[in-house]
């Protein structure tokens, strides 16, 4: 299944699935009634916010409930159509589908067929949100490929991003990037622990002719090395003016204390040496004095 380009629903103005602006247009007891101006969709009495009056705008999330009415609700989903999100799993049919958590009082169902490896109830996948077609009820997959962008890429190598950390692989770990494209952290050049699920910054370090996109959790070039160098000079001057760290220091032993690698420590201990700010030794680094 491709990505929908469209998210909007049967309204004309109300997105299902998706936040809306919607006009208070009247009161009963079961709550109000917010009208898009073609149609009325219910707020639950429990959830409308207090001194609300006719005609104010609410902003509510809109979904089809089991009964296939439109409602509305003022809490906060953890997830729109058209986003990827980590969700947890609350339920699993018998038929094989699974019910994952909105944080509303609404969950979204994964199909058995959408479900790149069974799910199990109390663990949580990252999938993509979309709307079925034919009912406009909300639905999600964890066949992330078939919901990213592949062409007309719109990042470019060196650029800062939010990444989504979407599955573990022999690799390294798959990453969703901007809500749009996938790329890939290699285990060997990663410095820090990373877990499905996470919310992490990360650059584009490369983007291959195939389209596929190399990720790192630092910056690249010369402007890593600037902020490294700066980094180093404030432990420096916190410890003493003394590191207990060098040339000949092990990777672990200088990922352990600054969480990078060796070969960007060691360009950062080398730039801060021409500028005869530090002298070097092999397990340890010094600050000279400036008069």
């Amino acid at each position: 299944m491709s990505k929908p380009k469209d998210c909007l629903s049967l309204l004309h103005m109300a997105e299902i699935g998706n936040y809306n602006r919607l006009r208070v247009a009247g009161k009963n007891k079961d709550g109000m009634s917010l009208s898009d101006g073609e149609n009325e969709i219910l707020l639950p009495l429990a959830e409308v916010p207090a001194n609300t009056d006719l005609n104010d705008l609410i902003r509510v999330f809109v979904f089809v409930n089991k009964a296939g009415q439109l409602v509305a609700t003022t809490k906060n989903a953890l997830a729109e159509v058209g986003d990827f999100a980590f969700l947890p799993v609350v339920d699993v049919s018998e038929d094989g589908g699974a019910y994952l958590s909105l944080g509303i009082d609404k969950d979204v169902y994964v199909p058995a067929k959408e479900q790149k490896r069974p799910m199990q109830k109390g663990e949580s996948y990252v999938v993509y949100v979309y709307l079925d077609p034919n009912n406009q009820r909300m639905l999600a997959s964890s066949r992330l490929y078939n919901f990213v962008e592949a062409e007309d890429v719109d990042v470019e190598v060196g650029d800062e991003v939010s990444l989504l950390i979407s599955e573990l692989t022999d690799l390294g770990f798959n990453a969703i990037i901007n809500n749009h494209y996938i790329g890939l952290l290699y285990h060997n050049e990663l410095f820090t622990d990373v877990s499905v699920g996470q919310q992490r910054k990360g650059w584009i370090k490369n983007i291959r002719i195939e389209g596929k996109i190399d990720l790192s959790l630092r910056p690249q070039g010369f402007g890593h090395v600037l902020d490294t160098k700066e980094v180093l000079l404030q432990a420096l001057q916190e410890e003493g003016g003394v590191i207990g760290l060098g040339d000949r220091s092990t990777p672990e032993a200088i990922q352990a204390r600054f969480q990078i690698s060796k070969s960007a420590f060691k360009k950062a201990i080398g730039g801060l040496y021409k500028e005869r700010l530090i002298t070097l030794g092999d397990h340890e680094i010094r600050l000279i004095p400036q008069s």
